[in-house]
């Protein structure tokens, strides 16, 4: 089991440094860091990496503001709508892919979005956004409303109360769905033909 994860990891080391690598491990002849210099350039690595920085950053901000601000009434607040809302998110969680490529590519392109750094953040984030809001409200249960109640009566609103009260004591849960989130982006957002150009080219579709 070992060799068989080690073999392709020392294909890759020695390849990197053998001017004349093909698909046999072997150790190079002589060594050059050529192959290096082919790759780090901006036009292939990067500029890709800046702008998958910017789209993963901008989509897990906006993810875990929203998964914040709506899984606070559904943690906080008995409505017999919780069940069927919460049934509704886990349900968009396991849509394909293949299922909304088609109305969010028109939707995108009735608001000139096509193309664009902020389209891209914004498909990035709602498709993130119902695991965040799962994971997000799990942690924030876990928060006595007792002390939120006590912020109330010193005049705290139900906002001041969210920032300055449930999100410091639950921070290990923000950081969990802030991980998560970026992490399932990088994933989707780091391909060799995506996000190849300041203008980003990732449509999913």
């Amino acid at each position: 089991m070992a060799a068989a994860f080690a073999l392709p990891l020392a294909w890759v080391v020695l390849s990197s440094l053998d001017p004349h690598a093909g698909l046999r491990v072997k150790a190079p002849s002589s060594l050059t860091l050529d192959n290096f210099d082919a790759v780090l350039k901006p036009d292939i690595t990067f500029t890709p990496l800046l702008n998958s920085l910017i789209l993963c950053g901008g989509g897990t901000l906006l993810t875990v503001v929203c998964a914040a601000l709506a899984a606070y009434p559904l943690s906080r607040f008995q409505s017999r709508l919780n069940r069927p809302f919460l049934l509704t998110i886990l349900f968009t969680t396991s849509l394909p892919i293949t299922a909304i490529m088609v109305p969010v590519y028109a939707l995108f392109v009735q608001v000139n979005l096509i193309d664009t750094m902020q389209g891209t953040i914004l498909f990035f984030a709602a498709s993130q956004l119902p695991f965040a809001i799962w994971l997000m409200k799990n942690f924030m249960d876990g928060v006595p409303k007792e002390l939120e109640e006590a912020a109330w009566t010193d005049g705290a609103s139900s906002l001041q109360s969210l920032i300055r009260i449930v999100l410091p004591l639950m921070g290990p849960g923000v950081a969990v769905v802030t991980i998560f989130s970026f992490v399932m982006m990088w994933g989707t957002s780091s391909s060799p033909s995506c996000c190849s150009s300041p203008r980003t080219r990732c449509r999913r579709a």
